[in-house]
């Protein structure tokens, strides 16, 4: 897969100028990149931090395709859960936590000086998530 077709799937179903905004950086160099054209490492890495993705993904393909800090760590999350509600998580409720938590951290990570909070963005990124992770084995 190259840089393009990364980038491509980076931005979904969000519109190329919204990315483009969201990125800071022109739509005319973001439409020059979907073209085939490499950014710079310091654009790829403006990019990859403004769009919660993992640098070493946009520019090779390797890795995981968000930052490290937007794993939720499961384990610890139904731990958490079961010491405050005194019960352990169904299947369905720990798939809404890991989904709370990651779009609460998305968010954060995201929130504008102004107070702004980018909802279509942390849907856009829940939903990449999703598309992410890997199937469960059944074994």
């Amino acid at each position: 897969m190259s840089f393009a077709q990364r980038l491509k799937s980076l931005i979904g179903e969000e519109s190329i100028s919204g990315f483009a905004r969201r990125v800071d950086i022109s739509e005319a160099l973001l439409r020059k990149y979907l073209k085939g054209s490499e950014p710079s490492l310091n654009k790829a890495n403006q990019i990859a931090m403004k769009a919660n993705c993992s640098l070493e993904w946009l520019a090779t393909g390797c890795g995981y395709l968000y930052r490290q800090a937007e794993v939720v760590d499961r384990m610890a999350l139904n731990s958490a859960y079961e010491h405050v509600s005194g019960h352990k998580a169904d299947e369905a409720t720990a798939e809404k936590m890991v989904k709370i938590v990651s779009g609460y951290q998305y968010l954060r990570t995201h929130k504008k000086a102004d107070g702004y909070l980018d909802i279509r963005g942390m849907a856009s990124f829940l939903s990449l998530a999703q598309k992410d992770e890997p199937e469960k084995n059944n074994s």
